[in-house]
């Protein structure tokens, strides 16, 4: 059950503390209290866990300071919808709003490798006004022998690059909850100079205790990736657990799924599931067009394939792309066949803009007539 609170009521407030004294006098029932920042406004939400089954919503009903109840009967507790006037998760960081009415792009490396490479992708993304990037330094790989990260020791030079190039939030691969230390650790001893969203690579979609481990720690977003051999359900619960830990700040991402019907492209493009989780959960939605497609290569119309995919999930409404860069694609120790160069980023922001503005035409037009 989710208690949502009237706008003005604060979590600190006496109203509030009220209501929770009501629900925990139920017996087995314990509360999470959750601030929620939506697109037009935040408001404090009551979730009721535990033996809810046959707790009535009346005697929530009458207090003045109580908007509205929602009878949980989802799967996704946390994350999940549940009803069509709650808001949907957004949340400011770093300086950077995210939700399911904002657009970020994350151009970066798929894996650091030298600072020179790095710096060249910061300063291209700066001089194009782009204040989110991707780069990986912890990198599972499908063989031992494959280049698996710098690790740890180039977080310093990491951060501080991109905080000389106004790079605000980097999304970043964790394998271990050990890793999540070490960033934390690395951004303090640097002073902070840029943010990390937690990332929760697609291998380690049900590896349950790094997925606690994520939600656990309050200072970082997590970006959760769909595994690439479940379904979308499965994923979706594994997601819960990162945000049933009591982390709200959550972007799932979609990333292709594993199939041998995805040929020629690396992975099926399941782009068209980005309304699906819209509508199924509260989080912003991710696109990975790059891993998706895993090839750099020209449509007869003379647009890259990457583009095409990119396209897909902007349409139907994706709030982040993640998208591989490098400035020597044939040199990238990870993943280059499939990045763009960096003189084609202009072109990409240009078209995504495009499809951004065609996404927001249908939904002002079509939207208004069947609401």
């Amino acid at each position: 059950m989710i208690i949502v609170m009237k706008a003005d009521t604060q979590p600190d407030s006496p109203e509030l503390a009220q209501v929770i004294a009501r629900a925990e006098g139920f017996p087995g029932v314990r509360t999470e209290v959750h601030r929620i920042e939506g697109s037009t406004r935040s408001v404090t939400e009551i979730y009721l866990l535990g033996s809810t089954g046959v707790v009535p919503t009346e005697p929530f009903e009458e207090f003045t300071s109580v908007e509205r109840v929602v009878r949980v009967t989802e799967k996704f507790r946390s994350i999940g919808r549940h009803d069509a006037h709650l808001q949907a998760v957004g949340f400011d960081y770093n300086g950077i709003r995210f939700s399911q009415e904002t657009l970020h792009v994350f151009p970066g490396v798929c894996a650091v490798d030298e600072p020179a490479n790095l710096e060249a992708t910061f300063a291209a993304l700066k001089d194009n006004g782009v204040e989110t990037s991707r780069a990986g330094v912890y990198k599972p790989r499908t063989s031992p022998y494959d280049f698996q990260g710098l690790g740890a020791a180039c977080l310093p030079w990491v951060f501080e690059l991109a905080g000389q190039h106004g790079i605000q939030v980097i999304a970043m691969e964790v394998c271990d909850r050990r890793h999540i230390d070490e960033i934390l650790a690395a951004l303090e001893t640097t002073g902070q100079p840029t943010g990390v969203m937690l990332q929760i690579g697609t291998r380690n979609t049900q590896n349950f205790e790094l997925l606690r481990a994520a939600g656990q720690q309050a200072e970082l977003p997590v970006l959760f990736k769909r595994g690439m051999g479940i379904t979308l359900e499965e994923s979706l619960n594994a997601c819960e657990y990162v945000a049933s830990e009591g982390q709200p700040k959550v972007v799932f991402c979609l990333r292709g799924v594993k199939t041998h019907l995805g040929n020629p492209h690396r992975n099926l493009v399941d782009f068209a599931h980005v309304p699906v989780v819209r509508a199924q959960t509260r989080l912003p939605v991710c696109i990975d067009p790059s891993h998706s497609v895993g090839r750099m290569r020209h449509a007869p119309d003379g647009l890259p394939e990457v583009f095409h995919a990119t396209g897909q999930g902007i349409v139907v409404g994706a709030s982040m792309v993640l998208v591989d860069f490098h400035p020597d694609p044939a040199t990238a120790l990870c993943d280059g066949p499939q990045a763009l160069t960096l003189d084609q980023l202009p072109r990409l922001q240009r078209y995504i803009g495009e499809m951004r503005r065609a996404y927001q035409a249908c939904v002002e037009d079509f939207g208004a007539t069947e609401s």
